[in-house]
């Protein structure tokens, strides 16, 4: 689908504003560049940003844009890491951010209704003070949107305990390219009526249909929570303990790892004191009933000190706990403060193999000499490798360089039964690995699929599914 250019459009956008009559449409360049953007390095202008309030201000964006064949990219709160939201091809950039209300909190039945624009941190909130969780929790849980994390299939660390937005979502209200309104799934947390239609929408970047509503489940919120911080010399030796602790059969609600460079990054950025000596840290937290998990604490502590930790802190309350997210919520800003460019990439190995890519991560410093920043959720394997590359946006060959070292990362990912995104999506940033990720048959699936959603290929086009 080709750029609709400001002259070429000027007279389909005047015959939108009359269309969609009282809905708040933005032209300014100011607003054209801001929406152009999320928190990779690519930018693209629409032609205009139509800031939607309502499921009736979707359906009437879309039918229009079905009508003239104008592309429609969905913008959330813009805070993905893959270019995902992005509009390419230019042409209607759909905000939902101002559809942000909780429409229903609902104990008895276990859900709530949210409009796509909520904010994560906010739903949890809410349903905190009533003894309840909705556990999915990236690192920009006070940024990120419901419905970005719809898009992208959104994880965090407390999915090895309690898995992903996809777990969490009972039904949906979707507009169709074409207009039509689709309710998928529903309130109830056990359904087998019909297609899994809202797995096909979870993780679907947005190239499918427009999420206007969901039915999100909720869990009982544990009654508490304990924590350990340890501290390693070398990070193989915490990659291994990961392994140790669930070989043990624990199975904690927070697993988490991180390298040296991360650490440095984090005590130049922080203070020098906010961690203790040694290149590895492991965050290892556990919940449940406030009676039993003294003792738990106890002997998880045994374990993780015959590991040969060099030190071990608990926190053994929930505002010590949430400190300690905060901090680990810091590692990313910290890299950044470093003025090197962060190459996020969110892979995925099995736990099996953690060590393994341990090992290749440091291998593929020393080849390339970019230093290779490692630190995530160890508890599933979703650990994100972050290449830091001095003047990437500025600098042909740093960039070709950089580009070289991910695709040896990407294809030893695929080599070792991984894959090449945990929770970010594939947007821009991985497009081009996309097919030698999947199979061709799958590759011909998803490309039947958009046809049949979306046969004009006008939702967030020019990202990893095309056709004619």
């Amino acid at each position: 689908m080709g750029v609709v250019t400001e002259d070429s459009g000027k007279q389909w956008i005047d015959d939108l504003r009359s269309f969609l009559g009282d809905v708040d449409i933005s032209r300014s360049e100011e607003i054209l560049r801001e929406f152009g953007t999320d928190k990779w390095h690519a930018a693209a202008m629409p032609d205009v940003v139509v800031h939607a309030a309502s499921r009736d201000d979707v359906v009437n964006t879309l039918r229009f844009a079905t009508e003239r064949k104008i592309p429609v990219t969905t913008r959330g709160a813009g805070v993905g890491y893959v270019g995902g939201c992005v509009p390419v091809c230019g042409g209607i950039l759909l905000s939902v951010r101002r559809m942000d209300q909780i429409l229903e909190i609902n104990t008895a039945d276990g859900v709530i209704v949210v409009e796509p624009g909520v904010i994560l941190n906010d739903l949890q909130e809410k349903v905190r003070e009533l003894g309840w969780y909705y556990p999915p929790d990236p690192a920009s849980l006070k940024e990120c949107s419901i419905g970005g994390n719809i898009a992208t299939n959104a994880g965090g660390p407390r999915c090895v305990k309690y898995g992903v937005t996809r777990n969490y979502v009972l039904g949906l209200e979707v507009v169709l390219p074409n207009g039509e309104i689709l309710e998928t799934g529903g309130r109830c947390h056990k359904n087998k009526t019909g297609f899994d239609l809202i797995g096909m929408f979870v993780g679907s970047e947005g190239m499918l249909g427009v999420v206007t509503k969901a039915t999100l489940r909720l869990i009982p919120h544990p009654e508490a929570r304990a924590m350990l911080t340890a501290t390693f010399q070398e990070f193989p030796e915490a990659a291994s303990a990961v392994q140790a602790i669930l070989n043990s059969r624990w199975q904690p609600s927070g697993l988490e790892i991180t390298d040296g460079f991360t650490l440095k990054a984090a005590r130049d950025y922080l203070g020098a004191e906010t961690l203790p000596d040694g290149n590895a840290h492991l965050i290892v937290e556990i919940d449940g009933r406030e009676s039993s998990l003294p003792a738990e604490l106890k002997e998880l502590r045994d374990l993780v000190e015959s590991l040969g930790a060099l030190s071990v802190e608990e926190a053994t309350d929930t505002a010590a706990c949430e400190a300690v997210w905060q901090l680990r919520r810091e590692f990313s800003y910290s890299l950044r403060a470093t003025g090197l460019i962060k190459l996020n990439q969110d892979i995925v190995v099995p736990r099996s193999k953690l060590v393994d890519l341990v090992t290749f991560a440091r291998q593929l410093q020393e080849d390339t000499g970019i230093a290779v920043a490692c630190f995530g959720h160890a508890g599933d394997g979703n650990i994100h490798t972050n290449l830091m590359v001095e003047n990437y946006e500025t600098d042909l060959l740093a960039q070709k360089k950089a580009d070289d070292a991910l695709d040896v990362l990407f294809r030893w990912i695929i080599d070792n039964d991984g894959e090449i995104t945990g929770e970010h999506g594939i947007g821009l940033a991985k497009k081009r690995w996309f097919e030698d990720a999947v199979s061709a048959t799958s590759v011909d699936v998803h490309r039947t699929l958009k046809k049949a959603f979306d046969p004009e290929n006008i939702l967030n086009p020019g990202k990893f599914i095309e056709f004619p």
